[in-house]
């Protein structure tokens, strides 16, 4: 039997370092993509944009950085091991975007011009093979398993949309309550963030019925899967812009495990290599590292309406002086990178 005094369990232990990697933060409203040192947060370098950057997304083998700036209305394409610029491509309002499984279709929203995009991707260049009117506001994508459909959000009028990928037309509807934005496929089933409420609706994509309502909290907003675990599903979170937090639901049973409070509007997450969560603060112009299991937090300022984020494992990441020049891509007929004034940012709830 120990002493009396003895420790009731194990000794503290020192918390694990960050992994080595680089943050891209987009900042909607300040026309800037800033990049981070994961380990230490200092700032890498700040690639000016001409207008307003949302949404990003990696190329099926993960050599090219995809990042829209839907105000005007150019792709970028970033190394990113390093944020340094590859090239810039003029393209149409891309808001969302999000490649198909097998890599063969790159699918873009244009929540403003009211289009959903179709390209063609040879893993190398991008070809518009379709353009669907899709009123009114199309958000966010998921796609099934297999690549034959995308789902896409549309937050004007309530509706989810499946889109046929091969036939490139849209093959039915369902309300699923107002403003719908993030969508994310989970075992057989799409979950959507109802912005305009409080809730998570559980679609059957089979029936084309809203099975459940998953309260978490006011503006719902997108459903974030940390990496599976042991080949089993890692847990969902899911960020509420109005109540300020993140719920956290297991993924076999869409129960809530936990609450987690993030302030200032959680918006987008990503995952780094020890599980933690980085989390753009969309109203208050910070990035925060959650730990998910005992909920404390670390943030800093980053930049107004910060939206898009990803963490990006790197081997050596090398940081660049914090009053040095961010490298600014070449501009495109002759448009300065001066950036304007944002156009107004993608509604809220």
């Amino acid at each position: 039997m120990p002493a009396p005094d003895a420790p009731a369990g194990p000794a503290a232990t020192e918390p694990a370092p960050a992994p080595n990697g680089l943050v891209y933060v987009l900042n909607s409203g300040e026309a800037n993509i800033l990049v981070l040192d994961a380990a230490t947060r200092e700032e890498v370098r700040r690639i000016p944009v001409l207008r307003e950057v949302h949404h990003l997304a990696l190329t099926p083998d993960g050599s090219t950085l995809m990042i829209g700036d839907s105000g005007a209305n150019e792709m970028l394409f970033l190394n990113p091991a390093t944020g340094e610029m590859v090239k810039r491509e003029p393209l149409s309002n891309p808001y969302h975007l999000g490649f198909s499984p097998d890599g063969k279709h790159l699918v873009i929203t244009s929540l403003r011009r009211d289009q959903v995009d179709i390209y063609g991707w040879d893993g190398q260049a991008l070809t518009l093979q379709a353009r669907l009117r899709m009123p009114d506001m199309p958000s966010h994508i998921a796609f099934s398993p297999d690549s034959k459909l995308a789902y896409v959000t549309l937050q004007g009028n309530n509706l989810l949309t499946a889109i046929d990928l091969q036939t490139q037309e849209p093959v039915w509807k369902l309300d699923v309550g107002p403003q719908p934005a993030g969508v994310t496929w989970h075992e057989g089933k799409l979950l959507v963030g109802i912005m305009g409420r409080d809730y998570v609706a559980v679609v059957n994509p089979e029936s084309r019925q809203v099975e459940r309502r998953i309260k978490v909290g006011r503006g719902a907003h997108a459903i974030f899967p940390a990496p599976p675990k042991e080949g089993r599903p890692g847990l969902l979170y899911v960020t509420s812009r109005v109540d300020s937090r993140i719920t956290v639901l297991d993924p076999a049973t869409l129960e809530t495990i936990k609450v987690l409070d993030v302030p200032g509007g959680p918006d987008c997450v990503s995952f780094d290599l020890q599980g933690r969560l980085w989390v753009t603060q969309r109203w208050i112009g910070r990035v925060a590292m959650v730990d998910p299991e005992t909920g404390t937090l670390e943030n800093q300022p980053v930049g107004r309406s910060p939206h898009g984020v990803l963490f990006q494992p790197v081997a050596t990441p090398v940081p660049v002086a914090a009053s040095a020049p961010a490298t600014s891509p070449a501009p495109i007929g002759g448009v300065s990178l001066v950036a304007p004034a944002a156009a107004a940012e993608a509604p809220a709830a």
